[in-house]
């Protein structure tokens, strides 16, 4: 892989994991609510899961995508209704006590929330058709695509897991609380809805 072509692949994994999307959001709400510390599970899962749907499109998935178009349909109502249902439970938390019976993202839940998300979807699927070029060096060029997300990615989601940690240690009112669970709230659902647009 060509230095200029590695230089544009790590801009794309860049700005597809600094903006605002599904997972960002739910990293910053566990920050707020659970800290860095048992955020950290879903951090590392996002990636994990990224990883996964890249070998999977490099692989030959993004093929049937083109030959069934319902196949991304479904997803996208799948990846939807998982999104509208975090948002009310995010609407319906209002504070961070240790007692509270919500519980953060799992590793797993993050692995498995990747293959719902049509943003991720559509990030893996954009990152296999523009940087993975034919040729016998197909497995590196899958290593360093794979590697660019998890070098990359991975301190994206930090920083928005570290926001929301901070937002947890400058709100102690409940009422602030709320107001930020809710804006969050609102971001994710409005996300899940711009899937259809």
């Amino acid at each position: 892989m060509e230095t200029t072509t590695i230089a544009a692949l790590m801009t794309y994994v860049f700005v597809m994991s600094i903006t605002p999307g599904p997972n960002n959001l739910l990293l910053a709400s566990s920050g707020l609510m659970f800290g860095m510390g048992r955020t950290l599970p879903h951090i590392v899962g996002i990636p994990t899961g990224v990883i996964c749907q890249l070998l999977l499109v490099g692989g030959g998935l993004g093929s049937l995508f083109a030959l069934e178009p319902r196949v991304q349909l479904g997803l996208k109502a799948a990846g939807t209704a998982y999104l509208l249902w975090l948002s009310m439970k995010l609407w319906q938390t209002d504070a961070m006590s240790p007692a509270s019976t919500s519980q953060p993202i799992s590793f797993w839940q993050a692995v498995s929330f990747q293959f719902i998300n049509p943003k991720s979807w559509l990030i893996a699927l954009t990152a296999i058709s523009a940087f993975l070029k034919a040729g016998s060096d197909k497995p590196y060029q899958m290593f360093i695509i794979c590697l660019a997300f998890a070098l990359i990615g991975t301190p994206c989601m930090v920083f928005w897991a570290a926001m929301g940690a901070g937002l947890r240690r400058s709100l102690s009112d409940a009422v602030k609380i709320r107001r930020v669970n809710r804006v969050l709230a609102i971001l994710a659902a409005a996300t899940g809805l711009m899937f259809w647009m």
